[in-house]
């Protein structure tokens, strides 16, 4: 089957300027329990104010880069999707309940920008758990890898390069056997609400990107979108990550940069990488 890709308009596509180990205490669980479905809802609601903005058709078509860079977005190629086998369904397909995947997860990371550095190790290719866990602070990293092994993560892919501005970023992408165990990980593992829940290794705490909006996201995908307020702590680095939702696979787009790591190519990287999973 040739390969087919999403379709795509860019001038609607604009993105806006601007445990330790163990379960942690269980006041805390609830308070971001009752913060996490709030941001469930907040998600909804944006999801229905910008669906109309991307089509969701069958057919796969090319994803552009999001052009223009005039506002600070990245040289990105043009985004193909893999052709999928001639009976397999998306995601969301009625007839695909467990939210399969039926694409190579390493087909699906996003390619880096022309004008990147791509890192060594993290090349897009299978990457060990330890990979993905090292964004965590070490004394979350044994909990979340526990629940990885509970939820039964079938594998893991990886992208990662830097920006001649300095900019690091990292893409992870984590693949479950259905859906339902995506959202048990999510939920009982990152427990994130209007923060994240699991600390970062390089942020002590991360908020709700208030800027964030579903432009350009397929309704059939959750984006959760924080920010390191500064101060950005003693080395001067912000933090900026986005979970991303789809299925049977869970997104981790993580942006660092000495002084503040730009909000347009942030959003810009998290919008196409959800494309590519939706």
């Amino acid at each position: 089957m040739t390969e087919q890709t999403l379709p795509h308009t860019p001038g609607e596509q604009a993105v806006p300027a601007d445990p330790p180990t163990g379960a942690p205490p269980r006041g805390r669980r609830l308070l971001r329990t009752v913060a996490r479905w709030s941001l469930v809802a907040a998600v909804a609601g944006g999801i229905g104010i910008g669906t109309h903005l991307f089509v969701t058709a069958q057919d796969r078509t090319d994803l552009p880069g999001l052009a223009t860079r005039s506002d600070g977005r990245w040289d990105f190629p043009t985004q193909r999707l893999p052709a999928l086998p001639a009976d397999a369904m998306r995601p969301a397909h009625p007839r695909n309940p467990a939210g399969i995947h039926h694409a190579d997860l390493r087909d699906l990371l996003v390619t880096a920008p022309g004008s990147a550095e791509p890192d060594a190790k993290l090349t897009g290719d299978w990457t060990p758990t330890s990979a993905y866990l090292a964004e965590y602070a070490k004394g979350d990293r044994r909990e979340l890898g526990n629940k990885l092994h509970e939820f039964a993560l079938r594998h893991a892919a990886s992208r990662a390069w830097t920006m001649p501005d300095g900019t690091e970023a990292r893409v992870h992408l984590l693949r479950f056997p259905s859906s339902g165990l995506t959202d048990l990980y999510r939920d009982e593992g990152l427990d994130f609400g209007s923060t994240t829940g699991a600390s970062l290794a390089h942020a002590e705490e991360t908020w709700m990107d208030k800027q964030w909006t579903s432009r350009g996201v397929p309704e059939t995908a959750s984006v959760y979108s924080y920010e390191e307020q500064a101060p950005y702590g003693d080395d001067g680095v912000q933090t900026r990550v986005a979970y991303i939702v789809a299925g049977d696979t869970l997104g981790m787009v993580v942006h660092e940069k000495k002084g503040g790591a730009d909000r347009v190519p942030f959003h810009q990287t998290v919008v196409l990488q959800t494309q590519l999973l939706s």
